[in-house]
């Protein structure tokens, strides 16, 4: 069999399955590993093993799906989030450029935070507190924010952090899953392992049925 650590999980599955079906199957193969130890009700007990980690690796790809969807549309929207604010935040400096007071209730004096959790705060601030006051809202339409943006951007928070903790909800789901599929693959392999340890002594002088089972062997 070739090393577990360079075939795929999909590969994997699919020798194995291979591997016991015609264990199970072939008169030559079957008798011979029967003989071994191997009949048909231990060939069942390997194939119910595979039966799970097929369920295992299953589920965790659509897991992993549903995790790379979630951050798709957590991604796309904080980048809608992103450009709305910037453009308002460079305006807003621009409109509050001598008033001091105004710009640190709006957060915008100084630097744009870099990391997550504050910058959604300072986008949050801006918006609530310009939403909430009539003076702000006049100032800031000359430079064409009007309260309709003002609210389209308050909503767009509001639907990013809905994403965000579905994003997160779903990582952690697919992270569960991964540790799932990863002892089930861990078992099988641990059975397979001796499966074909046995099939190598039993089938030593006939090559051709040790590829039949997976194992290649060197001419």
């Amino acid at each position: 069999m070739a090393s577990r650590t360079k075939l795929t999980d999909t590969a994997t599955l699919e020798l194995y399955r291979v591997a016991l079906e015609n264990a199970e199957t072939q008169p030559e193969i079957s008798a011979i590993m029967a003989d071994l130890g191997y009949d048909s009700a231990v060939i069942a007990e390997g194939k119910a093993l595979l039966t799970k980690t097929r369920t295992a690796y299953d589920a965790n790809k659509t897991e992993d799906d549903e995790t790379s969807a979630a951050y798709a549309d957590f991604s796309s929207k904080k980048e809608q989030l992103e450009d709305t604010f910037n453009t308002h935040r460079k305006k807003a400096k621009v409109v509050f450029r001598n008033d001091s007071l105004t710009a640190d209730k709006l957060a915008i004096s100084g630097v744009m935070p870099r990391t997550y959790i504050k910058w959604l705060e300072a986008a949050k601030k801006f918006y609530s507190v310009a939403s909430a006051d009539s003076a702000i809202q006049g100032k800031l339409a000359r430079l064409k924010i009007s309260v309709d943006d003002l609210t389209a951007a308050n909503t767009i928070i509001s639907e990013l952090e809905v994403a965000r903790a579905i994003y997160l909800k779903e990582k952690g789901e697919s992270q569960d899953a991964t540790k799932i599929k990863d002892a089930a693959f861990a078992k099988i392999d641990d059975w397979m392992s001796e499966f074909y340890a046995v099939a190598k002594i039993g089938l030593e002088d006939n090559p051709q049925l040790l590829e039949a089972l997976g194992k290649t062997v060197r001419s």
